[in-house]
């Protein structure tokens, strides 16, 4: 069965402590939920599948359908693959509409940084204290395990932190230049805080090599890793409708896959590769990519393995420039892929992504 996505809405995209910094992240969903409900003119939804990666736990998607005016009998489900959290949740909802389970599904996901919770291991657990960041690997109980294997894949990759500028200017330029792009701007929803309207809070204009030279290393003095090669921590939501009626956009497949947990950022290629040969289409079918660039290292991955395909690549920006909101960046990703296959009139598009613990998952959507 053929499965659709109709249309789908983002919030803007919110810095750590920034405009969002009080509010609920299942309230920004609720809210966007309510809008996406009206603008598409949706009667009924089976079903929702919410990504989550550092909220407070339970089943938040749910708590958030609640808020909504959805039904509450509309089944709700979270969905924790850390920053692939909200493309796994897609695919979820495509298998549930595909194998004849559901006829439709609103799917996507929701994430405040600002408001992670601190969480405490029991008195019985070897691993002591406090902790934010949850353990990835049986090898590794880093709270940076994410940085850190950003840097093993740059040292992995021989790459220099100069190799890198070319990436990061262009993934901001992309991103101010898409501002006036009238195919993304229709995917994102206008939120007013305290009377002041939300803006994609890490888009920098000025942005340059001077600039970047002078960043300091996160990982100690002769690391690579720091905060322009690597995106910074966001909040916000996004969420599109799916449904086995014919629409706009046809999810053509899906792929997620898993490889080595010390070179996490490696997950976009692989769940890339995994798709294209599962399809038996190459890059050249492809007429826009979206990968979630969390690293620039990710971006130097890309071009090696596709260096005549750049063009089609983030054309409207990555996630260096409108930053990680973890649980929903797959979203993201889908509705930036959407509105670049209008703005250039294309066929296929393909969204990646990589996963904490060295997972990641890929999806190719048809425009009909």
């Amino acid at each position: 069965m053929s499965v659709y996505i109709h249309g789908g809405l983002r919030s803007p995209i919110g810095v750590l402590n920034g405009q969002y910094k009080n509010t609920r992240p299942e309230i920004l969903g609720a809210q966007l939920i309510d809008e996406l409900i009206k603008r598409y003119k949706i009667g009924s939804v089976d079903g929702v599948f919410c990504g989550n990666a550092v909220g407070t736990g339970g089943n938040i998607g749910r708590l958030m359908s609640l808020m909504s005016d959805l039904t509450v009998s509309t089944p709700a489900v979270t969905v924790d693959m850390q920053c692939a959290s909200a493309l796994m949740s897609i695919e979820m909802a495509y298998t549930h509409i595909a194998s004849g389970v559901m006829d439709s599904a609103i799917a996507g996901g929701i994430e405040s940084s600002s408001l992670q919770p601190d969480r405490i291991y029991a008195a019985g657990d070897d691993r002591e204290g406090l902790y934010k960041v949850a353990q990835f690997s049986p090898q590794d109980c880093s709270p940076l395990a994410m940085l850190e294997g950003a840097e093993r894949t740059i040292q992995k990759h021989n790459v220099l932190k100069e190799d890198l500028y070319p990436y990061i200017i262009g993934s901001h330029q992309r991103a101010i230049e898409a501002l006036d792009n009238q195919y993304l701007q229709s995917y994102i929803m206008p939120f007013t805080i305290d009377g002041k309207d939300c803006i994609d809070e890490c888009i920098r204009p000025k942005i340059n090599e001077k600039l970047l030279s002078r960043m300091k290393p996160l990982l100690g003095k002769d690391s690579i890793t720091n905060a322009s090669n690597a995106c910074l921590t966001q909040d916000g939501a996004a969420f599109v409708y799916i449904s086995n009626e014919k629409g706009p956009f046809r999810i053509h497949s899906v792929m997620p896959c898993a490889g080595n947990p010390q070179f996490s950022p490696e997950g976009a290629l692989e769940s890339t590769k995994a798709i294209l040969k599962r399809t038996g289409l190459s890059m050249d079918d492809i007429d826009v990519v979206e990968w979630n660039e969390a690293f620039a290292i990710i971006d130097v991955l890309f071009n090696k393995a596709y260096p005549n395909h750049m063009g089609k690549y983030n054309m409207l920006g990555g996630a260096l420039a409108y930053g990680h909101p973890y649980g929903c960046s797959g979203a993201i990703l889908a509705l930036h892929c959407m509105a670049a296959l209008e703005s250039c009139n294309g066929r296929y598009g393909l969204c990646a992504i990589a996963g904490a613990g060295g997972t990641g998952t890929a999806l190719i959507m048809e425009r009909m």
